[in-house]
């Protein structure tokens, strides 16, 4: 049997990531990066590339986007659309009351 060593970063709610540790968090280089922006996918803090940083919140929207795109091969326009509506339906369960 062999065994598979699984790594994770705990990402911090209060810790921004720059362009190139946003790169390094999420195995992808910056010009997937820049098509998600570009699509509307995340939308990063900062004027420029150089000064661009990418909260946790954003590191989970291009986790999820990588995961739609390889498992169930959405593209990218479908794979933004994805994530509104899943955002959507969280933010309507949140109100809906216990039953």
């Amino acid at each position: 049997m062999t065994d598979t060593i699984l790594s994770c970063t705990a990402l911090d709610e209060t810790t921004t990531y720059s362009l190139h540790q946003c790169c390094t968090l999420c195995r992808i280089n910056a010009q997937m990066i820049y098509e998600m922006i570009d699509e509307g996918v995340i939308s990063p803090m900062g004027n420029n590339p150089q000064n661009w940083c990418f909260g946790a919140t954003q590191i989970k929207r291009i986790q999820i986007t990588l995961r739609l795109q390889q498992n169930l091969r959405v593209n990218l326009p479908g794979a933004a659309l994805a994530l509104d509506l899943l955002e959507e339906l969280a933010e309507l369960r949140g109100l809906i009351p216990n039953k």
